[in-house]
């Protein structure tokens, strides 16, 4: 496994992280097996955020007899100084450790950055964790371009965090000047959400780029770990067979489709809203109808049930038209 330094923090981290996202759908043990077999591997980065509901807990247990072996980064959507401060508190307790190497404000808009560096903001209690020695390093993760621009600018920020991936360029450019202000770049979101179901290629295309510091990707089983840590570890130059069966997914997908981040959660009637558009996703772009549907009809709320209430569109930071897709996947699953 190659490794990297993540910008001006000086960490020394493998080049490909986990992401914790995964195994909030396992348990305590599970992810303990996990972990122990990184710590064998030399995968050595971790993110999970405060938002990833029992994620923390399962690391903090994993990590039980390990913690030394690995830099722990989280992320908290606290705007105020208060709720920050409580928040890193509660992360601590979570992952059984007195120290996070990396605490991150998580997906700020421009509005909510405004409000974490001002007076009583959430950079007010990072500074003050930092100087008590609670947390090591501060940076933030954004999906917007916007925000991500702006945070190049702010001398705290240690590293950004940003999705990229075959389908997703719109970070390149900024992604390049992180390197060039030795800001450690966190890529998330190399399979675009599982929308691109060729890991392997999802992560060779990724760590073809230079400027990419660490790629974390969701990972529950070993069976991942292997086949992601292989695809990692493959330093060959893309092949013209690879750059083919990328040009292809990124036809199949375009821009317009979803992450499955869930922004958009909680919805007003309680639909699924990333689980509906990912079975409507092997419909509509993979020919898998009877498989789609097999697996749509399981979802105990319908596309169909939506009300057009609109509440879950501004949460999306992809923008996406929500409630227009909702009718086409109704209609699209027979409904």
């Amino acid at each position: 496994m190659e490794y990297r330094t993540l910008g001006k923090t000086g960490l020394k981290i493998s080049r490909m992280g986990f992401g914790g996202i995964p195994i909030q759908k396992i348990d305590e043990e599970g992810t303990k097996k996990l972990l122990h077999a990184m710590a064998e591997k030399g995968i050595n980065y971790i993110d999970s955020a405060r938002g990833y509901t029992v994620s923390e807990q399962y690391i903090g247990y994993g990590l039980e007899g390990i913690r030394d072996k690995f830099v722990l980064a989280t992320k908290s959507m606290s705007r105020t100084k208060e709720a920050m401060a409580a928040d890193i508190e509660t992360s601590l307790g979570n992952f059984r450790t007195d120290y996070i190497d990396l605490y991150q404000v998580h997906n700020p808009s421009m509005e909510q950055l405004d409000q974490v560096i001002g007076e009583g903001g959430a950079l007010e209690a990072l500074m003050e964790a930092k100087a008590a020695g609670k947390i090591g390093h501060i940076g933030l993760t954004a999906h917007s371009t916007a925000v991500f621009e702006r945070a190049l600018e702010l001398d705290w920020v240690e590293t950004i965090m940003f999705p990229y991936n075959i389908v997703e360029q719109q970070g390149a450019e900024l992604i390049h000047k992180c390197a060039e202000k030795n800001i450690g770049f966190i890529d998330m979101k190399p399979l675009a959400g599982g929308a691109i179901e060729d890991g392997t290629l999802a992560l060779r295309y990724v760590c073809s780029n230079p400027d990419v510091t660490v790629v974390i990707p969701g990972m529950a089983e070993i069976r991942e770990l292997d086949e992601n840590m292989a695809a990692c570890s493959n330093t060959a130059p893309l092949t013209e067979e690879e750059l083919a069966k990328m040009d292809k997914v990124r036809e199949q997908l375009g821009n317009d489709f979803c992450r499955r981040c869930n922004y958009c959660a909680p919805c007003t009637v309680g639909i699924n809203i990333p689980s509906v558009f990912l079975f409507a996703g092997y419909l509509q772009r993979y020919d898998l109808a009877d498989w789609a549907k097999e697996r749509y009809s399981t979802l105990k709320v319908k596309a169909s049930a939506c009300i057009g209430c609109g509440k879950c569109e501004p949460r999306c930071p992809y923008h996406l038209p929500i409630r227009e897709k909702l009718k086409v996947c109704a209609k699209d699953m027979g409904e």
